[in-house]
């Protein structure tokens, strides 16, 4: 499983997602902020934060919470 959460600087709800993944007790995922890029801007762009696996492809957009993220890691 190769989790990763895309996220903005100064972002309130990436707050929010990162203390929700570790209730959740979310596994080691990579942080990749979008800001400057205009490949992840153009496809994240207002959805952030989204917890994306790497492998599958899958996505979790938020608002997600706690029984979301376990759910989300029990399908991957």
């Amino acid at each position: 499983m190769h989790l990763i959460l895309y996220q903005r600087d100064d972002c309130h709800l990436c707050d929010l997602a990162l203390d929700v993944l570790a209730q959740a007790r979310a596994p080691d995922f990579d942080s990749v902020f979008i800001d400057g890029d205009a490949e992840l801007e153009a496809r994240y762009g207002e959805r952030v934060p989204v917890l994306r696996e790497g492998k599958t492809g899958m996505e979790l957009g938020w608002p997600f919470g706690v029984d979301a993220v376990r759910r989300f890691l029990e399908s991957v």
